[in-house]
């Protein structure tokens, strides 16, 4: 027989229950998330035919960073110094941005990364003469080594001259050592003329501000635009029949993507 006491403590511990059960029931709805809690006012809401509005803050829109620019070859310090080197070959001006803006570096880092880089396709072996004007290059050195090595000479002829590294030079300053590459007074890079080493970089300075952004290059066709250029394109069905001049806005090869 149950006494009352006993029926105390047995009410007692039902309540308590029942408190634990609305509590959690009460935390799985906001506590556990308020997804859930407001999956179920949704649901409740189509039920009864009405609308449930919440707030949510739409999140930050982050800059989508290009893959393509990333270093392949260069070291760091290589990457700087040819930056420097680059922007005074095509610096910035009234027109536009320079090669250091334009990632005309990059794309040199990428090209000499390639198979190109280490003169693939090339027939590589002796003898090497002196070529002729009208020759092509007759050099031991592949052009990754090439480029690689002149970046040094860069820096120490900077130093033999100024007491300081090609990076740390005035734009006067930095010039005067390039002119000197240029016509072959800065000594040789392995029994290779400097002359060398500065047309294989003009060349790729010009290559990296005007290739196709998928080089690495000609950052935002910027390089076209300064250009007029329109880049690449299927055709000029839709304009060649106009009257008036029309000025297009450039494509990349990116742009023809998901095109038959």
């Amino acid at each position: 027989m149950v006494t009352e006491k006993e029926n105390n403590q047995i009410t007692k511990q039902a309540n308590t229950n029942s408190t634990r059960r609305a509590f959690l029931k009460n935390s799985g709805l906001t506590v556990g998330g308020i997804a859930i809690g407001a999956t179920f006012g949704g649901l409740l809401g189509n039920l009864r035919g009405g609308e449930v509005q919440t707030e949510q803050t739409p999140p930050p829109v982050a800059e989508v960073a290009n893959p393509n620019v990333a270093l392949m070859f260069f070291t760091p310090d290589e990457y700087q110094t040819t930056n420097a080197a680059v922007e005074r070959i095509f610096p910035e001006g009234e027109n536009g941005p320079g090669a250091m803006e334009l990632n005309a570096a990059i794309y040199i880092d990428h090209q000499l990364a390639s198979q190109w880089g280490v003169n693939a396709k090339d027939y590589r072996l002796g003898p090497f003469y002196k070529p002729e004007p009208t020759q092509g290059e007759q050099i031991k050195l592949l052009r990754q080594d090439l480029f690689r090595l002149g970046l040094k000479r860069l820096d120490n002829y900077s130093n033999e001259n100024y007491e300081r590294q090609f990076l740390d030079l005035e734009a006067g300053e930095q010039d005067d050592v390039l002119a000197a590459f240029e016509e072959g007074k800065a000594g040789s890079i392995s029994g290779v003329s400097t002359t060398e080493f500065f047309k294989l970089l003009r060349q790729l300075t010009l290559e990296g501000v005007y290739a196709d952004p998928m080089y690495g290059g000609n950052k935002e066709m910027l390089g076209w635009e300064m250009r007029k250029y329109p880049g690449t394109r299927m055709g000029y069905i839709n304009e060649i029949q106009k009257k008036d001049f029309v000025e297009l806005e450039p494509n990349s090869l990116q742009s023809h993507m998901g095109h038959s």
